[in-house]
């Protein structure tokens, strides 16, 4: 079975600012959440803070369910590349950095 490969650059074109989606990754894995915001129940917020970015982090802090776990797989839509695939604490500082800088460069298009 293969799996669609999306740069982390893609992903952030899906910020939920936009009819592009709404997308996130978790543990190197890109989902598509767009359906589920209004269902989410942390509230949307949450959701959108992370939207287009990494939420690895705060979905662990959170500590979900198995069922939430369960649930997440239904909106897969496949992984990052390779090379942007990075251990937790690089992850973390490429996302702060791309904060400050990265929306200057970037160009989404549909």
């Amino acid at each position: 079975m293969s799996h669609t490969v999306y740069t982390i650059e893609e992903v952030a074109c899906h910020n939920g600012k936009s009819d592009t989606g709404l997308w996130i990754v978790i543990k190197d894995i890109v989902y598509d959440v767009t359906e589920y915001i209004h269902e989410h129940p942390g509230g949307e917020e949450l959701l959108l803070e992370y939207a287009g970015r990494d939420a690895t982090s705060a979905f662990n802090d959170f500590g979900h369910s198995s069922d939430a776990i369960a649930h997440l797989k239904l909106y897969k839509i496949g992984q990052l590349a390779e090379g942007d695939k990075r251990s937790k604490e690089i992850r973390e500082r490429k996302r702060k950095s791309r904060r400050i800088f990265f929306p200057l460069f970037r160009s989404c298009s549909t």
